[in-house]
């Protein structure tokens, strides 16, 4: 189960490691806590009459095509997207919006889910959400409350039987090193990177994420899978951007993983990993 703020974060953030598992037989689902609403319009070709007035149903659309190239299943929680306030100092989360509502109200939603589902492994967002906005980083506090929660039959016990999740990862999808890598691959054909500003705005204080990263997946062959997914949000995702500025074929030459962080685990395990399912077995031995 792979838990998401806005529709299009699951296609950038742990994508084709999904892919990879749909395509083994792994039953894959995605929650979407928000609908995304807020969301602008960040492809030029689609600034369309129109859209904008209709951008909840679009973003569903979008959302479903997604799921269909990753071969996952998606369910909805239905709540507001708080949008990205901005200014110094920041305005007021919009009143009802998922980052401004009590914690409780979405974590019970979260542990009834997992409880319907009962994943073995979840996969959430790091303290900052990845990146500072509001719905990421409650992202982050709802799923390791409902991490909790689930197994806790004293918590939230009309949200259905409990469910002691094996495992629960963080996703890191920006990684540093990697632009890194790929700008010196474009040095050696004389070109410019296209990660050149980003890197040279890079906050010190985020560390070095690949420090964090206990867990790499190879799922290069599924690369294909997450661009097309990336495609469907078109809305949001420019098809000329910086998602596709490097060549598959060096994407999957150069660094073909996706990288997640243990966060917590209820079964033992060894670090460095190659897969999620690492540790979890028929006869699973809960780490006390």
């Amino acid at each position: 189960m792979a838990v998401h703020a806005h529709p299009d974060d699951e296609s950038s953030k742990g994508a084709a490691t999904m892919a990879k598992y749909a395509a083994e037989g792994h039953d894959v689902l995605v929650v979407t806590l928000t609908g995304g609403e807020r969301g602008d319009i960040l492809n030029p070709a689609m600034d369309l009459p129109g859209i904008k007035d209709r951008m909840p149903e679009v973003r569903k659309e979008e959302m479903a095509k997604a799921a269909a190239a990753l071969g996952v299943r998606q369910q909805w929680l239905g709540f507001i997207d708080s949008g990205l306030p901005e200014g110094d100092p920041k305005p007021p989360l919009p009143e009802g919006s998922f980052a401004a509502i009590p914690l409780e109200i979405p974590t019970e939603a979260l542990v009834k889910v997992v409880r319907e589902f009962r994943p073995h492994v979840m996969i959430t967002y790091d303290e900052h959400g990845g990146y500072p906005h509001p719905d990421h980083i409650r992202d982050h506090e709802v799923s390791m409350a409902a991490f909790e929660a689930a197994a806790d039959p004293e918590q939230f016990p009309d949200a259905g039987e409990p469910w002691s999740v094996s495992k629960i990862y963080y996703t890191h999808g920006f990684i540093r090193d990697r632009m890194i890598l790929f700008s010196d691959e474009y040095a050696k054909i004389g070109q410019e990177s296209p990660f050149a500003e980003w890197l040279s705005n890079w906050d010190p204080e985020r560390g070095n994420l690949m420090g964090r990263v206990t867990t790499q997946v190879t799922c290069g062959d599924h690369f294909s899978n997450r661009d097309e997914a990336l495609r469907a949000h078109a809305t949001q995702i420019d098809p000329n951007g910086i998602f596709f500025a490097v060549p598959i074929e060096w994407q999957q030459r150069l660094w073909p993983t996706e990288e997640f962080e243990l966060a917590k685990t209820r079964v033992k395990t060894a670090i460095p990993e190659t897969d999620l399912f690492t540790g979890i077995t028929a006869d699973e031995e809960v780490v006390s």
